[in-house]
């Protein structure tokens, strides 16, 4: 992650992306639409703000994971359907 970008994030910023990361049906490819980061900028994004075994635990979650990759979600079967995922919380 550039120096520039990394100052430009807010705190409330930083907590969203942190959180996207960890849900399973959020992928890399929207973390980028919204914020402009790069996978390997999240990845440095999330050792940073967390613990060494935290860390270790997200990245052994998320390494291979078809729903964080855009590309490999598509190569699935359920790639012929729209993916849309909407939370109970959310309205509309």
């Amino acid at each position: 992650m550039t120096e520039s970008k990394d100052n430009e994030l807010t705190r409330g910023e930083i907590d969203r992306i942190i959180m996207m990361a960890w849900e399973d049906r959020t992928s890399f490819d929207a973390i980028r639409t919204q914020f402009g980061l790069t996978p390997g900028d999240v990845i440095k994004l999330m050792r940073s703000e967390m613990t060494a075994n935290s860390f270790k635990m997200w990245r052994k979650r998320t390494h291979g994971r078809t729903t964080k990759h855009e590309a490999k979600f598509a190569e699935t079967d359920a790639g012929d359907e729209p993916r849309r995922f909407r939370a109970k919380s959310q309205r509309g």
